[in-house]
């Protein structure tokens, strides 16, 4: 098992509703994440990046099935000898379309998928979306890690689910739009630290309609410290972290230890 990852977050703006000009802009990123000074271990890129959050018509742009999506980032994946983390796609399955997580090994096998379990009623996401039925579970490296998709960062017990079962790091793709900086770094710092395990967030920048994103893809570590965060640009976040710190963070305050589950779910009269 690898005690360290470096990793290359794709923060890049998504064009609503084009989803041959996303491609063509993620094939670059791609491109430039795997040539630079170092080349990462793991590429994570954001929610919804092929066809953004153009909703009304997302069931005729939506990937069938993932194929296009799954063929593409197994042969960059394979070529380049390279885990991804997919961000998320628009998918089109028979009963619907799914906000979807694919991810990769360094062989190009696909190893999981993830399907959002929380829809965004502020977005009308249920209006057009279908819910996932499963957790988000993968190894990378022979690290056990996980993926939520954006909102789902909201539900703390998704996260505490994950760490149970082994997570030491969690994928976190999102289009986390203006005035809410202080939330999307305040959740993602609570999770990182309440599970005492890494995020690696990457969000969106840019325009799309009347929403504004911030980008601010962040990593943290599991003491709440931010390992390495963007700003509001088009770039590719990259830096390095240690697994090694999580079994010394679990062992210096023992949490896991000292839950009482056997109280968390009685009703207070």
């Amino acid at each position: 098992m690898t005690q360290k990852l470096k990793f290359a977050i794709i923060q890049m703006n998504v064009k609503a509703g084009d989803v041959a000009h996303n491609i063509e802009v993620l094939k670059g990123k791609l491109n430039e994440a795997v040539n630079g000074s170092e080349k990462p271990d793991v590429i994570l890129f954001p929610e919804m990046w092929n066809t953004g959050y153009a909703l009304t018509e997302i069931d005729t742009l939506a990937d069938p099935e993932g194929k296009q999506t799954v063929a593409m980032l197994s042969e960059f994946a394979k070529r380049h000898h390279v885990n991804i983390i997919g961000g998320s796609i628009a998918q089109k399955k028979d009963n619907g379309v799914y906000n979807t997580i694919f991810a990769f090994n360094r062989e190009g096998k696909l190893i999981n998928d993830y399907s959002k379990l929380h829809l965004f009623r502020l977005m009308e996401e249920e209006k057009y979306l279908q819910a996932g039925d499963k957790l988000g579970q993968l190894e990378i490296d022979g690290v056990q890690a996980a993926m939520m998709i954006c909102y789902d960062i909201r539900f703390p017990e998704l996260a505490r689910s994950l760490a149970l079962q082994g997570a030491k790091v969690l994928f976190v793709p999102a289009q986390w739009p203006n005035p809410r900086l202080h939330h999307w770094r305040t959740l993602l710092m609570a999770r990182a630290i309440e599970n005492q395990m890494y995020v690696v967030a990457c969000n969106r920048m840019g325009k799309s309609g009347d929403s504004e994103f911030f980008g601010h893809s962040i990593v943290i570590d599991p003491w709440g410290e931010i390992v390495a965060e963007a700003q509001d640009e088009d770039t590719i976040l990259t830096g390095e972290i240690d697994l090694s710190i999580v079994e010394k963070v679990r062992a210096t305050i023992p949490i896991f230890e000292d839950r009482r589950p056997q109280f968390y779910n009685r009703v207070i009269e």
